[in-house]
């Protein structure tokens, strides 16, 4: 080898061993910095004319491993989504408060039975009486006031959505941004791994906003996209995500790629701090309002169901219903056996009885002959029965019952049932709780009855998928006058074409309750996007009457309160009971009778049907054990999701261990390597100085 062939060999290997201290000072330098990946020098051997001319720098690369990455990525994605459940269910629990003390929400239908319990025993009591109302009013009022909070929550996991997006696009324009710097430096032959770890620290913040698919490009950088596929940084520059919502459907991520789609594409978040949010806003939090609605309402059924076979002492003048959102003659449909309305006298003294047999229907004053009625005619004929002793009337869906004079109108809700509920419950003539609205949703309505709903009347319906994914959007008109009955309503529903027949199937059960059940393999399911029908003037919707969608359902348990008019006068409550198999000329509502009181006081351990809601199906079971079922449910779903949060961060505490134990610095092997390439260093410097003093001694020979 000539003496230049030499120089430029010790030259190289200089060079090179500079190059190699630099990036070890660097590694050395950040051996603290979170989010560093080591880096070193590729070297390879220098070859002209297929002689060896020593060393060359091919680049500097960060030590990585694609695979540990990917690991760290998932486990991050995990540990968020997660970790931001567990943190609001955690809220969720502490608002029905603590079940070792009395005030907590699920022991207060206890306390109820208790007060009216002690009510029974002593009726006349005003201060019984009051306190028996209180308890039901706290409760009520708690269940107002946590499910007011819940759709608070509610409104909390979209403020954070919202932020995680903005996010999300800022992350977005810095990783497409950092490709152009780290494509540049390649192409230049300079240093790209600053830039990279810039990244790469961007990279693992989105990854726990959201689930993502990274891959490396060819000329530096990464491709960046989401689960389907679609492209968020790449070729063309950054995506721009947004979130989709309203009051009244499932939250979404769309993205609009630049050169691609021109429309929004729906994005699938499998995983990350959005995807916890979106459960907890899309299912969690609205199948909790909805199991206390349900709770609450089946609470107040039952107190009802107690309260309308009973009466005060002496019985009230009138008795005046609950709206029921439907016209007379659909009101009065589908009732079978027998109820008595009964006008009393001050002391409790039967004067005229009407004995209503649905089933026959027949009306018979003071135990004579039937007369027949039907549903169109129910009221007039009623109100013919009772003569001068009462009058019955309805109006804006609601009956009304009244005596002459100084009487009193008392019932015997007998062997009645319509939707579940006696006559007297049904149109609400006697209740101890009152609501704004449809509450149970268990319209007692028919395939064979009237719809009500205007003609031509739209409601529209949004399809969506489990994750909250918008599948279909249809627009479902009342049919024609020529096709008037709910069995006509429901076919319109379920129309293929129209309706939402491709996805599931809206079905009425044997209470008048509407149901949407989804069919694989999409099982969607289903939400108001609008709703502008009307059951006759002024009447309730199609999703208000048949509770469609989560807007209706989430407010139901805020609905309620104590009959204003036995808060204000507590010697209305019901305590007593109507007693049809009295001596003639004896009180058939005594003075002091705690029969009614005792029937309340064991309303909540009566089993009745709860229709799904939440986490629970549809069950036959007493309140008292739903309580704890839904009690339960909310402390065990709090618990798994702290485990499952727990499990998802020692994972990811695993992951980052195994990638930083290849990725990250270690200060012995610095250590190490920096002599190695100190005496490389120097072996090439001192070969260079043996070169310059051989030259110097040709030139003094030549000389």
């Amino acid at each position: 080898m000539s003496l230049n062939g030499i120089l430029q060999t010790a030259t190289s290997g200089l060079n090179a061993a500079q190059a190699a201290l630099n990036a070890i000072s660097d590694n050395i330098a950040n051996v603290n910095t979170p989010g560093y990946t080591r880096k070193t020098v590729i070297q390879q051997q220098l070859v002209v004319n297929g002689a060896g001319m020593g060393v060359q720098v091919a680049g500097v690369q960060r030590v990585t491993n694609q695979y540990l990455q990917s690991a760290s990525q998932t486990a991050g994605s995990d540990s968020s989504r997660y970790s931001i459940y567990s943190q609001f269910l955690d809220n969720v629990q502490s608002l029905f408060g603590d079940p070792t003390t009395g005030d907590y929400f699920f022991n207060m239908p206890d306390n109820i039975s208790a007060n009216f319990a002690s009510a029974a025993d002593d009726p006349s009591s005003s201060l019984l009486r009051g306190q028996a109302l209180t308890t039901v009013g706290n409760f009520l009022d708690d269940a107002g006031r946590i499910n007011t909070q819940v759709n608070a929550l509610s409104g909390a996991v979209d403020n954070q959505v919202t932020s995680d997006v903005s996010q999300i696009n800022t992350l977005l324009t810095q990783i497409d941004s950092l490709n152009s710097d780290i494509a540049r430096a390649k192409v230049s032959g300079g240093d790209s791994t600053g830039s990279e770890n810039i990244q790469q620290q961007d990279l693992n913040t989105l990854s726990g906003l959201m689930n993502i698919n990274v891959s490396a490009r060819s000329q530096g950088g990464v491709t960046v996209r989401s689960t389907e596929g679609i492209q968020l940084v790449g070729d063309g520059g950054p995506s721009q995500i947004a979130y989709n919502t309203s009051a009244t459907t499932p939250g979404y991520l769309t993205a609009v790629t630049p050169g691609g789609v021109p429309n929004a594409q729906p994005i699938t978040i499998n995983s990350g701090e959005i995807r916890g949010l979106l459960d907890l806003r899309n299912t969690k939090l609205p199948g909790v309002s909805d199991q206390l609605g349900e709770f609450v309402s089946r609470t107040a059924q039952q107190l009802n169901a107690a309260s309308n076979a009973a009466t005060a002492s002496p019985p009230p003048a009138s008795l005046t219903g609950r709206n029921t959102g439907l016209d007379a003659t659909t009101a009065a449909s589908n009732f079978t056996g027998t109820s008595t309305v009964a006008i009393t006298d001050a002391n409790g003294v039967v004067q005229k009885t009407v004995a209503i047999n649905f089933t026959a229907g027949t009306m018979s004053v003071n135990g004579g002959a039937g007369v027949a009625f039907t549903p169109a005619n129910f009221v007039a004929s009623l109100n013919t029965a009772l003569g001068a002793s009462g009058t019955a009337s309805f109006a804006n869906g609601a009956l009304s019952i009244s005596a002459a004079g100084s009487n009193g109108v008392a019932i015997d809700e007998g062997t009645s049932q319509k939707a579940g509920e006696g006559f007297s419950q049904f149109f609400g003539l006697n209740d101890l709780v009152t609501a704004t609205g449809p509450s149970t949703y268990d319209t007692g309505l028919a395939l064979g009855d009237a719809n009500g709903f205007a003609p031509g009347s739209t409601i529209t319906l949004q399809l969506s998928s489990p994750s909250g994914n918008p599948l279909r959007t249809v627009t479902v008109a009342v049919p024609p006058a020529g096709n008037p009955t709910v069995g006509d309503l429901v076919n319109a529903l379920n129309n293929n074409a129209s309706g939402v027949g491709l996805y599931g199937a809206f079905n009425l059960d044997a209470q008048g309750n509407l149901t949407f059940t989804g069919t694989a393999p999409q099982n969607a399911q289903v939400s108001v996007a609008q709703d502008t029908t009307s059951r006759g003037v002024g009447g309730p919707s199609i999703s208000q009457l048949f509770g469609l969608g989560t807007a209706v359902r989430s407010a139901r348990a805020g609905n309620y309160e104590v009959n204003p008019t036995l808060s204000a006068n507590p010697t209305l409550v019901p305590l007593a009971t109507l007693n049809l198999g009295a001596t003639a000329g004896t009180p058939a509502v005594a003075p002091g009778d705690g029969s009614g009181a005792l029937a309340l006081s064991q309303a909540t351990q009566t089993t009745t049907l709860l229709k799904a809601a939440g986490d629970l199906g549809n069950v036959n079971m007493s309140l008292n054990a739903y309580a704890a079922q839904f009690g339960g449910s909310i402390g065990r779903d709090a618990a798994t999701a702290s485990s499952q949060a727990g499990s998802a961060t020692a994972v990811q505490t695993e992951a980052n261990a195994k990638l930083q134990a290849v990725q990250g610095v270690n200060i012995d092997e610095e250590l190490v390597n920096l002599t190695t390439f100190q005496q490389a260093y120097s072996a090439n410097a001192r070969m260079i100085q043996a070169t310059k003093d051989v030259f110097d001694a040709l030139l003094a020979i030549v000389n």
